[in-house]
Formats: structure tokens, sequence, C-alpha cells
């Protein structure tokens, strides 16, 4: 066991909105309710799943909505402790911990904020190992765990307690009442054991982001891009260096989805690169070649100092470096594809491991 600390929080920020591709809600607002819970309960210990005892209660919580929302509608704080103590109401049993439900933005870092209020440690893992927009993108639905039940709350003091037969229903019924919480409410949809965190869960991903923030933070002090410190820590690739020439972008079902035209810095004059998001990005393409896909990370860096951009806040002009590292091994299963492959966004595209699509471009 550990403490994250004020020092933590600003790494983790860093490194989440790296591994969150673009979504997981603006981790600004995350970042200042963590640090704000920290100064004043103290800060937070980071437990390994295998710390605690097996039957012990691990809560998940989240933001669940479109990230452009969280510009003018930030979240008050008590939304995120009220969905924690109605799952514990309703279960008759008090939390162990909280966790992160994905490692991204926003849903990062309220964790934390919660955590020190309550005065529980948050579980060095998550359901992602990075972010996705739907509720059913998660590890513990590749393995058959049910997210019932499902508790929300928005800033105005509306709670909702419901069952859901299967996570793919709770991503319908929570997006359905989000839409009418404003684009943007607080989420926990599982109430797991400890144990079931240790087999379902993605783990160590807070000390990962941790260390991509430590990452980024040491080159910005050494005047110097952080790329390939990250593409060597994260064993991923470079797919493109350019300046953004397009952004369209709209807000549509709860989600904020578009897509990003790139126009090339180096290599050859002309070559653009294509970048499509809903909350996330999904797919990279060159146009007809596919650079990368979901499952797979791909994640944009501001190319003048480094910094990872969400997808919220792409802006025409901004010069950008486009790189890809590979997606957790449980996304990479049949399921995994099925659930959050290129095909379940619309893609007509079949999932092709980063790796390979950049060494077959290399021949």
């Amino acid at each position: 066991m550990r403490y994250i600390d004020e020092q933590a929080i600003e790494r983790i920020t860093l490194g989440a909105t790296l591994l969150g591709t673009g979504g997981g809600g603006d981790p600004y607002i995350g970042k200042m309710m963590a640090l704000q819970a920290v100064r004043r309960y103290g800060p937070v210990a980071l437990v390994a799943a295998d710390e605690l005892s097996p039957d012990e209660l691990v809560v998940p919580i989240s933001m669940i909505g479109a990230p452009t929302v969280l510009w003018e509608k930030i979240p008050s704080g008590r939304e995120m402790v009220k969905i924690l103590e109605l799952m514990e109401a309703h279960l008759g049993k008090r939390a162990a911990a909280v966790m992160p439900i994905e490692i991204g933005g926003v849903n990062s870092l309220i964790p934390i904020a919660v955590a020190a209020e309550k005065s529980l440690p948050v579980v060095d893992a998550d359901a992602m190992g990075r972010a996705f927009p739907e509720a059913q993108m998660v590890s513990f639905y590749l393995d058959g765990l049910v997210p019932n039940p499902v508790t929300m709350a928005d800033e105005k003091g509306n709670t909702v307690l419901f069952h859901p037969v299967d996570a793919v229903w709770s991503e319908r019924l929570a997006r359905s009442l989000t839409v009418q919480m404003g684009a943007s409410a607080a989420m926990s949809d599982y109430a797991l054991t400890a144990g079931q965190v240790l087999t379902s869960g993605i783990l160590g991903t807070l000390s990962l982001a941790e260390e991509v923030g430590r990452l980024i933070l040491e080159a910005r002090r050494e005047n110097r891009s952080p790329v390939q410190d990250l593409l060597d820590t994260l064993h991923g690739f470079r797919l493109f260096t350019g300046k953004i020439s397009d952004v369209t972008r709209r807000l549509e079902g709860g989600f904020t989805k578009g897509e990003a035209i790139l126009e090339a810095l180096t290599g050859k004059t002309g070559e653009s690169l294509s970048l499509y998001f809903q909350n996330e990005y999904l797919l990279a393409a060159s146009g007809d070649r596919i650079l990368a896909s979901t499952p797979d990370l791909i994640v944009a860096l501001d190319a003048d100092v480094g910094t990872p951009i969400t997808s919220d806040r792409l802006k025409y002009g901004m010069r950008v470096d486009i790189l890809a590292f590979p997606a957790p091994p449980k996304w990479r299963t049949p399921k995994g594809i099925e659930v959050a492959g290129p095909r379940y966004f619309g893609y007509d595209v079949d999932y092709v491991p980063v790796e390979h699509r950049v060494a077959a471009a290399a021949q």
C-alpha cells in the first residue's frame, strides 16, 4: 500500500488523459476535485486488489455522458458520494474500497475524491485499461459479471437505482437517464468483491497512469518530447505527425462524435490522416489505409509540448502527434473485439492489432 498525494494526482491526471484515448471527461475538473479532497481530508491509500479480503465490497465510481458538457455543467461532487451511499444502503454493506471504472480523464480522478471524503482506499485497477464510450465495454462484462444494481445521481440531487438484466441494458437505461440529467451524471454500475476485481479487472492501471504522467512531466522539464519514452514504456507506435486542418463535432445520443483531419508535417506532401471519435478516438486512417483501430489505444499529443489532447479539445491549427498502443489482452479476445472493435461502432473494418498494421505498412 502507498498513498496518493497532490504530486501523484498531477501525474495521474496527465497519464490518465493519455490512456483515456481522447475520452473520459475533462481531466482538469477531475484533478481539481481530487486535489481539493486530498487537501481537506488527507492522502488516499492506493491498494492492490489482493491486499483486500476476497469477499470485501469494491464500488466503481464514474461519470457518464458527453465530455463537452463538463465545460459548462461542472459536477457538484456530492453526486459521486451519493451513488456510493445509495449502493451501500441497498446492499446493506459498507464498501471496503472504491475504484475507477476506466482509466481516462475525470473518471480516473473522481474515485480519489470520493475515497478521500469517505476515508476509503482506491484499488489500483480499472475495467478498461483505457476509456470507452459505453457502459458494457468493461472487462467485467467480458467475464460475464452483471451490473446489478446500478446507482446514478446528478448535481441537482436526483438519484436512481435500477436492476438491468445485463450490461447492454445498463448502458441503454443509463444513457437515457443521462440525457434527462443534462447529458452528464454520476454512475456506479457494479458492486464487486475484491476477488472479482482481482480476476476480472485490468490491474495496476492507476500506477501505470502515474508513471506515464511522470514521463511526460520529466520530458517537459528537460524541454524535450516525451514520445519516445512513451513508445518504449507502452510498446507503441507513432502513426502520424500533422496539423489539424478541420474538426467536425456533434452531440448525439449523449456522446460527442466527430472527425478530425490532419495534414502531414513530415513525410509525403499532401498526406493526411482522418481521426474518428465517439468521446474516445476509435479509428485512424490515411486514405484507404487503416493505421489503427479500437480496441487498441489511439492517442493525440500536442506536438509542441507533449501534452495528451482529449477529443473535445481538438482545434484547428494544432500540431499533433498521433500514437497507438496495444490494448490489454482481454480486449483482443473474440468477445473483446465483438464488444469494442471497429465494427461495433459502425466502421466497415476488421480489427487487426496495431503492431501487425505497422509491420505490414513497413514491408
